[in-house]
C-alpha cells in the first residue's frame, strides 16, 4: 500500500469514528419522569363524601338503646379561600398525603382525610332499648319508632371525622394512550391503592339532655380503596383526583364528660377528592 492509499484509508477511519461518537453524544436525554423510584410527594386537596345507613348504639349508666338505620351526610364547604388559609385550611373537608416511591410504579404515604359526617335530625327512625324519661324530648316513641328532634340527640362528626392512614398504591403512566409527545411536560398517570389506619374524630354530641361534648379521641378504624388519575406538569407539579372507598368501624365513640357514656357504630363511605402537588427528589 503507498503512503497516499494509507493516508486515505486513515482519513475514512477518522471520519467514521467522528460520525460515530457524534451519534453516541446527541442521543435525547432520558425524560425525568420515566422513573419515580427515590421521589417524594406531597398533596393536599379537597373532598366530599356520602355514607350508608348506620345502626347506632348508645350506652350509659341508666340507658341502652340503639337506633336503627341512620342516615347523615356531609359537610361541604364548597370552592373556598379556607382551602388555602394557612389559619383556617383545616377547617373544610380536607385530604393531606406524603408519599415515597419504592420503585418506578409502587408508593407508601401516610395521610389524613378530615371528613364530616352529620346524622340527619328530625328523620323518623325504629330504635330498640331504654332510656330515662322518653317522651319528654319530643321525640314521640311510639311503636319502637321515634323522631330524631336535636333536644334529644345532636349526632355530628364535625371536626371531624378525621380517618388517619397509611396506603400503599401502584402508578403506571398512561400518556401513551393521549399520543402525547413529551412527558416531562405534561404526563398521565393512573393510580389505585389500598389503605388503612384509626379514625380520630372530635364528636360534637348533645344526648338526652346532657352537657354538649367535643373532644378529640381515637374511636374505632378504617379500611379504604381508591382509584385515580394523576395530571403531571413540568415535572414537579400535579393535580390528582380520586374516588375512595372504604369502612369505618367506631367502637369507643365518646357522646359526653362522663367516660361512661359512649356510642358505637359502623358503616360504608364513598368519597370524591381533588388534590394539588409536587413531586420531586431530595
Amino acid at each position: 500500500m503507498n503512503k497516499q492509499s494509507f493516508l486515505m484509508v486513515v482519513l475514512a477511519f477518522c471520519a467514521f469514528s467522528q460520525y460515530t461518537f457524534s451519534q453516541e453524544t446527541v442521543e435525547t436525554p432520558e425524560k425525568y419522569t420515566a422513573h419515580n423510584k427515590g421521589k417524594f410527594y406531597i398533596y393536599w386537596g379537597g373532598n366530599r363524601e356520602t355514607y350508608s345507613k348506620s345502626d347506632i348504639r348508645f350506652r350509659g349508666d341508666d340507658y341502652d338503646f340503639t337506633l336503627y338505620d341512620v342516615e347523615a351526610h356531609d359537610k361541604p364547604k364548597g370552592w373556598h379561600v379556607d382551602y388555602v388559609n394557612p389559619a383556617r385550611m383545616t377547617i373544610p373537608q380536607t385530604n393531606f398525603r406524603i408519599g415515597y416511591f419504592i420503585s418506578d410504579h409502587y408508593n407508601i404515604s401516610i395521610g389524613f382525610d378530615h371528613m364530616k359526617y352529620v346524622m340527619f335530625n328530625d328523620k323518623r327512625v325504629n330504635y330498640s332499648g331504654y332510656y330515662q324519661n322518653p317522651g319528654s324530648y319530643n321525640e314521640n316513641p311510639i311503636n319502637n319508632e321515634l323522631t330524631l328532634t336535636e333536644d334529644f340527640l345532636l349526632f355530628e362528626h364535625t371536626d371531624g371525622l378525621n380517618y388517619v392512614n397509611t396506603e400503599f398504591s401502584r402508578v403506571d403512566d398512561i400518556s401513551g394512550w393521549f399520543n402525547l409527545p413529551n412527558t416531562d411536560k405534561v404526563q398521565i398517570n393512573a393510580t389505585e391503592g389500598l389503605g388503612g389506619g384509626f379514625i380520630y374524630p372530635k364528636t360534637n354530641t348533645t344526648l338526652l339532655g346532657k352537657e354538649r361534648y367535643d373532644q378529640f379521641h381515637v374511636s374505632g378504624y378504617g379500611l379504604s380503596a381508591k382509584m385515580g388519575l394523576n395530571f403531571t406538569f413540568y415535572k414537579y407539579f400535579f393535580i390528582q383526583t380520586e374516588v375512595k372507598g372504604g369502612y369505618i368501624n367506631m367502637n369507643n365513640i365518646r357522646t359526653t364528660k362522663y367516660t361512661a357514656d359512649s356510642a358505637s357504630q359502623d358503616f360504608w363511605f364513598l368519597q370524591s377528592v381533588f388534590t394539588i402537588g409536587g413531586i420531586f427528589r431530595l
